[in-house]
């Protein structure tokens, strides 16, 4: 416990004072994501949040994980690395939808091929068991892209992914800890500590952005913690055995996942591509019925803590029936935000217009930086127009 405490707090330390020095480079250097007609923010904001969320988190398990005990560590840090590296230049260049999809297979094929982490079974759900290994490799390398993408897509609201991330920690974290598996609790703490450092500086209005080395990182542990837990939770070797394992592990990222599958079935079956912008995201629906930043972050949180209640305390259903209780509870939830036509919140004044998600959509004009040096009379304008 001494342990996760240390690492946890260490993390939550480099992290809260890596930040306002963040901001402060982004200041000297007219380095800011600059609002348009698709943004929610008014004014220029960092948007490299995820690099004091990596040295934070990165650096605390450098000082506690010993990749002597737990080999297949260095290659999850070596994904998170190419990850990392990855956001980071599309926060600050853009790159194309191509080039980060190659990023993300990469990191999945080192997660897989190198880290030895897989799923190589369905533990009962529809009835499938133990998967053949080509069949494995697919669902393993979609299963990692996709949440990847998911916590990407997921950063539209100040303070909404880092919660989000917040609560998967720490339910990772706690579930290893209670299982006897001190190095992934430690990953998930440490991870957890660097989320809590950020979202000081994240709330409503936000000083600072998490951006893609934010956001594509935290979907990638967050990734590595499902399979890990799928894998293991319902091994009779394990102190605290998990009935119905897949669907309780699709429940602890439940908003994210939602949220990504359904906007990307309706832009492919649009005919677009699924990385084409839109606002037509969780958060956006919520923002349409009247409710704040805040508001939505928690609406989210609490969302999403309801689902991993009902996915554990329903456990004994079995895997389908219990899988087939959360797509209902979930479209149930999507059809009152798409049909119910009264705002939640009555305003009297206009929402403003919405931000996209950060990073992963594809933009129809070309653009040579995302980060844009503002000069002396760009600034003007931007404080004229405040």
């Amino acid at each position: 416990m001494l342990n996760l405490l240390l690492t946890g707090s260490i993390a939550f330390i480099i992290t809260f004072f890596a930040i306002p020095a963040i901001i402060k480079i982004a200041e000297a250097k007219r380095l800011f994501d600059i609002p348009d007609a698709r943004k929610i923010h008014k004014k220029p904001i960092a948007s490299l949040g995820g690099v004091g969320i990596f040295t934070g988190f990165f650096l605390a398990d450098l000082l506690f994980i010993s990749s002597h005990q737990y080999p297949e560590f260095q290659y999850f840090f070596a994904a998170a690395i190419v990850i990392f590296f990855l956001g980071l230049k599309d926060d600050i260049l853009i790159i194309t939808a191509t080039k980060k999809f190659v990023g993300q297979i990469s990191a999945a094929a080192i997660i897989i091929h190198l880290g030895g982490l897989q799923i190589d079974s369905m533990h009962g759900l529809f009835g499938v068991h133990q998967l053949p290994q080509s069949f494995s490799l697919a669902l393993s390398y979609l299963t990692i892209i996709l949440i990847i993408n998911a916590y990407n897509l997921i950063d539209g609201v100040d303070g909404l992914a880092g919660m989000l991330g917040l609560l998967t920690m720490s339910v990772f974290g706690i579930y290893f800890y209670i299982a006897g598996m001190e190095a992934y609790s430690l990953l998930a703490f440490s991870l957890g500590g660097s989320l809590l450092a950020f979202l000081i500086f994240n709330h409503h209005p936000a000083k600072i952005f998490m951006g893609d080395s934010g956001s594509l990182m935290v979907g990638l542990f967050n990734a590595i913690l499902v399979l890990k837990f799928i894998s293991v939770a319902e091994t009779p070797a394990v102190p605290v055995p998990v009935e119905s394992v897949v669907p309780v592990g699709i429940s602890i990222l439940m908003i994210p996942l939602l949220d990504t599958i359904r906007v990307f079935s309706i832009r492919i079956f649009s005919g677009r591509s699924p990385f084409s912008p839109d606002r037509n995201h969780i958060h956006h629906l919520l923002l349409d019925k009247g409710l704040s930043h805040k508001h939505v972050a928690l609406a989210c949180l609490l969302l999403n803590t309801f689902f991993i209640s009902l996915a554990y305390f329903g456990r004994g259903l079995g895997p389908t029936v219990l899988t087939c209780t959360l797509i209902t509870v979930a479209f149930g939830f999507l059809g009152v935000l798409i049909y119910y036509k009264k705002p939640f919140i009555s305003r009297t004044v206009p929402l403003p217009a919405h931000r996209s998600s950060i990073g992963t959509q594809a933009h129809t004009t070309p653009v040579a930086s995302k980060v844009v040096a503002i000069n002396s009379e760009k600034a003007s304008a931007v404080s004229v127009a405040e």
